[in-house]
């Protein structure tokens, strides 16, 4: 994983999620938790771009 991976699953998890994988429907619930709660999405962000 780059930094950028990195410092992009920090700090903006959906954007770190659609640059490995696409508008599909990992964004989405990358997008969901993130506004659910910061560090649920940062969570799915570091599991989803390992």
């Amino acid at each position: 994983m780059s930094p950028l991976t990195i410092i992009l699953n920090i700090l903006l998890p959906p954007l770190a999620v659609f640059t490995k994988h696409g508008l599909g429907s990992t964004f989405i619930i990358s997008l969901i938790l993130t506004i659910i709660g910061w560090i649920p999405g940062v969570i799915h962000a570091f599991i989803v771009n390992d």
